[in-house]
């Protein structure tokens, strides 16, 4: 059976990936791995992903394939450039960014303007140079929404996404990205409040590493 390890730096991010392989995936044995210390240490520490920060992930990275995992997902999108130095050291071994499979889904196809909504400050600095040149991307702050979901008001949070979203179509955005893990669950609630289709990472990911490992889709 094909082993994925999943390693998280916010625990929220926990739940939204199991749920999705659990669905679309279940065949699939996964680990997790949390360090909900990297988020807090990278937005007080001022050093940005410096080469500690960089050391980190390749030793979460390393346990996971010593025990035997086929493909790594990193479930959390502020830290791009770590994910990238983990997929050079241990090519061709599959390793995702969270937000690379959704990239590519938003990118083809449908045109115009793609909100991109965070509830994680430096994710707004940090992803928007993924995307390719020529993607024209509205980014969105749902400040207050990860507070909300640390003290468990997940109906807070949701509606503080949701209303970003609502800013999103008003800005003539055709389509709209959910940059967290965590924030997958207020996508059916996006989608009613806008009319516009909702890209989530979790959902992307898990058919990117299908693609990948040759897994038969559907």
């Amino acid at each position: 059976m094909t082993r994925i390890a999943l390693i998280h730096a916010l625990s929220h991010s926990v739940a939204p990936i199991n749920e999705a392989f659990a669905r679309d995936w279940p065949e699939a044995v996964r680990m997790n791995l949390l360090d909900d210390s990297l988020s807090a240490d990278l937005a007080r520490n001022g050093r940005g992903l410096d080469a500690a920060m960089h050391e980190r992930f390749q030793r979460l990275a390393q346990y996971a394939v010593d025990t035997g995992a086929q493909g790594i997902l990193f479930t959390c999108s502020a830290f791009g450039p770590c994910i990238e130095a983990v997929a050079a050291r241990h090519a061709p071994l599959p390793v995702l960014k969270p937000n690379e499979a959704m990239i590519e889904e938003a990118v083809q196809g449908q045109q115009g303007a793609l909100g991109l909504i965070s509830s994680f400050a430096p994710t707004l600095q940090s992803m928007p140079p993924e995307f390719p040149a020529g993607i024209e991307l509205v980014p969105a702050l749902a400040d207050g929404a990860m507070d909300a979901l640390n003290r468990g008001d997940t109906a807070t949070h949701d509606r503080l996404v949701v209303e970003q979203a609502k800013v999103l179509a008003a800005r003539g955005c055709t389509r709209i990205a959910l940059a967290q893990f965590s924030m997958a669950r207020a996508r059916a609630a996006c989608e009613a409040a806008t009319g516009l289709p909702v890209l989530t990472t979790v959902d992307s990911a898990v058919r990117a590493l299908q693609r990948r490992l040759g897994v038969r889709l559907g």
